[in-house]
């Protein structure tokens, strides 16, 4: 009897474990050391460009039809050059007021996060692979398989 009370604990604790590993190994944080994006935050580089490419990515296909039925701000797209200009903090601002957040033009987690959520698979990663923009993007949440 004692082995089996044993037996059956040693089991338990295997197969406790083995799910632990299974729940994490899926899974994938996105960047939360990555820096805001927008004025008095990084201006320029690989991380503009990202939330620039998002932004293109959502307007372009279809989302806008979803959550903007008065369509994306100025003529749509904006240019990707990889330098926060005005163009970009309004369209970061579109961005924030479609998800009723504080539309102070500046990339955080809750930000990034949609941009890397709703932005191009390619570039932002989904789950189990993680994009180029995810070291440049910063956010709050964790991809799942």
């Amino acid at each position: 009897m004692l082995v089996k009370k044993l037996a059956t604990r040693a089991g338990l604790a295997v197969a406790a474990s083995a799910l632990a590993l299974v729940g994490t190994a899926g899974s994938a944080s996105a960047n939360p050391n990555a820096p805001y994006i927008g004025s008095g935050y990084v201006t320029s580089g690989a991380g503009v460009w990202c939330v620039q490419h998002s932004i293109n990515y959502f307007i372009t296909h279809g989302y806008v039809q979803d959550f903007a039925p008065n369509g994306a701000p100025g003529h749509g797209t904006i240019s990707e050059d990889s330098t926060w200009g005005p163009q970009t903090a309004d369209a970061v601002r579109w961005i924030q007021g479609l998800w009723h957040f504080s539309q102070d033009a500046v990339v955080g987690p809750d930000t990034g996060t949609t941009l890397i959520w709703w932005g191009d698979p390619y570039y932002n990663g989904r789950p189990g692979a993680l994009g180029y923009c995810w070291n440049y993007i910063p956010g709050d949440f964790t991809y799942r398989n």
